[in-house]
């Protein structure tokens, strides 16, 4: 036995993306949510930092730290940044690193490129989504919002819905166009809308990747079995929230605690109650509850879709054990192939 510092291993962003492709995003996004509904997890609350940049746009600093206890234990931060402004920079909206920590010396093991991982545990989280709680074979799919995420969205989730189509909207013509452009030259069947309505209308499923803090999507936008991934922060309207059939959050701490988000306002508002009907003050008398959580449904302690006509809002927060999980398994790839450099410590 050794006390040797343990090597750190740093990967760019080109290094994640080849790791990451050796592996199935979705099972482990999967695998992750079952041991968090197990208990096998520690995810702590996030710690956010905001500012304004100098031309006046918002930016935030978020550290994210988790742990899975599972066979192939993984403990580690992620720190994403983001600016408002970078998009007009012909920059990414997010970008920051994620570490990996020895369990035994609590020593870093690993440093890389988070912002790729950061879209793709998104992405993976949506389409498990749509296979838990969506339609079969659904035939479109919106995106609103053609920034990084919006693209990863698509490109992921292309190749497990051959039967669908993509509706595209940004406010941004010409992200709108870039996005179509990418897609067309990918082999992606996509289509530019007019307007978000136009590209939610009739969609199976609608994603939200967009910055936008004002609501703009109705109730009455949605057709009869749509499930809604709301991955942005403020796209849907408080009356998708009431009036869906089945509101699933990721994590119901994370999403109640924050106040910046739709949900974590209406239960401050007293106008939704978490799943076991938790509120805050004294919740009005129409508040809705929250069902459940998609490891709960997973798991089997919640239902899913009950209907195929039933509209069904996914409300992830965003958890860190999900990113934890995702570079654990690209640092073991990493690992087994020789990518990265060693960085003294």
């Amino acid at each position: 036995m050794t006390d040797s510092e343990p090597a750190l291993r740093y990967l760019t962003r080109a290094e994640v993306i080849r790791a990451a492709g050796g592996l199935d995003p979705v099972a482990e996004v999967r695998a992750a949510l079952l041991l968090h509904a197990a208990g096998a997890t520690t995810l702590p609350e996030e710690a956010y930092l905001p500012w304004t940049t100098e031309t006046g746009a918002f930016a935030r600093s978020l550290a994210l730290p988790g742990a899975l206890w599972g066979d192939r234990a993984a403990i580690g931060l992620k720190v994403i940044n983001s600016s408002l402004s970078n998009p007009d920079r012909g920059l990414p909206r997010a970008q920051g690193l994620t570490m990996l920590f020895d369990r035994d010396t609590a020593r870093p093991t690993a440093l890389m490129e988070a912002g790729h991982l950061s879209a793709l545990r998104t992405s993976a989280y949506t389409m498990l989504s749509v296979l838990t709680l969506g339609r079969k074979e659904p035939r479109k799919v919106a995106i609103i919002g053609c920034g990084t995420l919006g693209e990863s969205h698509a490109r992921l989730l292309a190749p497990r819905l051959p039967e669908a189509w993509f509706a595209l909207y940004d406010q941004v013509p010409e992200r709108l166009r870039a996005m179509v452009g990418t897609l067309d030259g990918a082999g992606i069947r996509c289509r530019p809308a007019e307007s978000a309505k136009r590209a939610v209308a009739d969609a199976d499923v609608v994603v939200t990747t967009t910055t936008t803090t004002a609501s703009y999507l109705p109730f009455d936008w949605l057709s009869p079995g749509a499930l809604v991934a709301h991955v942005s922060l403020d796209d849907v309207r408080p009356d998708v929230v009431r009036r869906a059939g089945l509101v699933v959050v990721d994590d119901w701490p994370l999403v109640r605690d924050d106040d910046r988000r739709l949900l974590g306002r209406m239960y401050r508002a007293g106008t939704l109650l978490g799943p076991d009907g938790e509120g805050f003050g004294t919740p009005h008398d129409t508040a809705r509850r929250v069902d459940g959580t998609l490891a709960d449904v997973l798991a089997g302690r919640r239902p899913g879709r009950t209907d195929p006509e039933q509209i069904i809002l996914s409300n992830p927060f965003g958890m860190g054990i999900l990113d934890v999980a995702l570079a654990a398994r690209v640092a073991a790839i990493a690992r087994r192939d020789g990518l990265g450099v060693i960085l003294p410590v």
